[in-house]
């Protein structure tokens, strides 16, 4: 029993075993759900999946276990009965669909067209005026054009002109290559965690209660512990202005999950690269500047340090006296990076630039040379790979 299911979620890469599996047919012969498919979909993601990143690819092999069938006559008959097709469309329209409706005569004769082009059509299509497929002007299908229609699956570019859709998919893709977002930041950052137990007794020892309570003959002897804290420091540096303006969010979602995250963090702002300044109030970078030395002497090696930007800038203002491109800098900022490095042995550079686009820009490989190759992309599996150096 749901071995089919196990094989597409092997074959979909998630990482799930044959305990697991043992624990899902446990579950349903306790009982835990009957007769609902909701219900079964949330108990076997909840005992299946144990990773966030893996729930696109657990809905993408349910989907293909329960509703997948190998032609697009036999998928399409199966997946869209009679009586779905009339009562549960109809239900759901608004006013305004099915006013759009008219045009082709009604609900009905649309339904009535669907009906003869599945039965007729023996292959896929692309294209045309006619077939269920992609593109072109056929009412029926995904990626073409038409005033109103039926759009069947999710390929192609959308016009935003069907009257109703089949297969549309509401979750989020949580895969670890697409753009990180706060919850995800927050979920590759507690890999770094490490706690420590500082302050007053405030926690109850669960553990430590019961083994006196044992040692005294049964006679409660509650016992209490500090609390669990997150121990690491962190030491944040932004790259901002320029071209990190169109970054700006997830740098403002990566600063707020690391907020939330950790007790121990200090945060400054630089642009392009690091030189003998820098500052934590952006509007007063000039104004205010907080020397670089400073920030060395301030923050102990036992600090983990982060460097946040695209590291895109003309490769003198990282090798060259007087390179930066807002004042005349004493010192090249390589200097500066070599400083950073010798004190924090623990240092890491994150770039919102996709990985694929690094080798065009030369400032990038100087910036990763720099900081011993330890440059991560933005993802959320580059989040995890820094997280994890870090934690080392």
């Amino acid at each position: 029993m749901l071995l089919n299911l196990f094989d597409e979620l092997r074959a979909a890469k998630v990482p799930v075993s044959l305990r697991e599996l043992l624990d899902l047919l446990e579950a349903l012969q306790q009982g835990l759900v009957f007769a609902d498919m909701q219900d079964f979909y949330l108990l076997s993601r909840a005992i299946l999946v144990k990773d966030e990143r893996y729930y696109d690819r657990f809905d993408r092999a349910f989907s293909i276990y329960f509703n997948g069938l190998q032609n697009l006559e036999q998928a399409l008959q199966a997946l869209i009965p009679e009586d779905w097709l009339r009562k549960e469309f109809e239900r759901q329209l608004s006013d305004e669909d099915k006013a759009a409706l008219k045009s082709l005569g009604g609900l009905d004769k649309l339904f009535e067209a669907f009906k003869q082009r599945l039965a007729e059509q023996k292959e896929r299509h692309a294209g045309g005026s006619k077939w269920i497929g992609t593109g072109g002007s056929s009412p029926f299908g995904s990626g073409g054009y038409h005033p109103e229609g039926i759009r069947v699956g999710d390929a192609g570019q959308r016009q935003g002109k069907a009257v109703k859709v089949w297969e549309q998919r509401e979750y989020r893709n949580l895969d670890d290559q697409v753009e990180v977002g706060r919850r995800n930041i927050q979920m590759a950052l507690r890999r770094l965690r490490k706690f420590a137990r500082a302050g007053a007794a405030e926690e109850l020892d669960i553990d430590g209660t019961i083994d006196h309570t044992a040692r005294d003959g049964g006679l409660l002897n509650i016992q209490m512990r500090p609390e669990r804290r997150n121990a690491v420091k962190l030491l944040l540096l932004f790259d901002v202005g320029g071209s990190m303006d169109a970054c700006v969010q997830v740098c403002e979602e990566l600063f707020s999950a690391c907020r939330s995250e950790f007790k121990h963090l200090e945060y400054y702002y630089f642009h392009n690269f690091i030189y003998e300044g820098l500052w934590r109030d952006n509007a007063r970078r000039f104004s205010e500047l907080t020397s670089t030395h400073e920030v060395l002497r301030t923050y102990g090696p036992d600090w983990k340090v982060v460097f946040i930007g695209d590291a895109s800038m003309s490769p003198y203002e990282i090798s060259h006296p007087g390179g930066s491109v807002e004042h005349w800098n004493e010192e090249p900022g390589a200097r500066w990076m070599q400083r950073f490095s010798e004190k924090f042995p623990k240092l890491i550079w994150i770039n919102p630039t996709p990985q694929s686009h690094w080798a065009y820009t030369q400032s990038i490989d100087q910036v990763r040379a720099l900081v011993g190759q330890r440059m991560y992309p933005m993802t959320l599996a580059g989040l995890e790979d820094g997280m994890r150096y870090l934690a080392k």
